[in-house]
């Protein structure tokens, strides 16, 4: 008797767990986590046998909940994006202050569909944490199709296409590529 499963996206995106990219995201994980307990604890030796316990039940918990996926990165692409990033926030961030603080400037508050390029997954839910940090723009879900909820502070302006953009330039950073059609 043939038993089928429903796999996740997490699952049939991850890699198995005795291959070369899961070893190294396993070991680029337990030293974070390994710092993280030094940083916290002053690197008193004294507790450098239970920051080892801790950094191997916390990596073996984090590739359990996400697995290992294929990064791409490219280092001079990422460079471009950080600083289009860190300049797009100064001129978002002062076009909200003004409208908050301007009564003329218009506030239209609503929400728009962004129908997403990249898949469901860990890069996807990059793209996510990045807009949300945007001012003006947060996303809240899911919507139908591919489609993400986007709340933004004024529904005439050309979200959709800023977004579209800003997807564009995060997967030229991150790698992979985008869904097609």
């Amino acid at each position: 008797m043939e038993v089928s499963r429903v796999m996740n996206s997490s699952e049939t995106q991850s890699r198995p767990a005795n291959s070369p990219g899961t070893l190294g995201s396993a070991i680029s994980r337990a030293a974070g986590f390994f710092g993280f307990w030094l940083v916290l604890t002053g690197a008193d030796t004294g507790d450098l046998a239970a920051g080892l316990f801790a950094a191997v039940a916390a990596t073996w918990a984090s590739l359990r909940l996400m697995p290992a996926q294929e990064w791409n990165l490219h280092p001079i692409k990422l460079a471009k994006f950080v600083l289009h990033f860190l300049r797009q926030s100064i001129v978002a961030g002062t076009d909200v202050a003004m409208r908050a603080l301007d009564p003329r400037l218009p506030l239209r508050p609503g929400f728009v569909v962004y129908q997403a390029h990249l898949p469901p997954g860990t890069k996807r839910d990059t793209f996510c944490a990045i807009m949300s940090l945007l001012p003006g723009t947060l996303p809240c879900g899911p919507a139908e199709g591919n489609g993400l909820t986007i709340h933004c502070l004024d529904v005439t302006q050309p979200v959709v296409e800023q977004l579209a953009a800003e997807e564009a330039l995060c997967v030229q950073a991150l790698g992979g590529a985008q869904r097609h059609g």
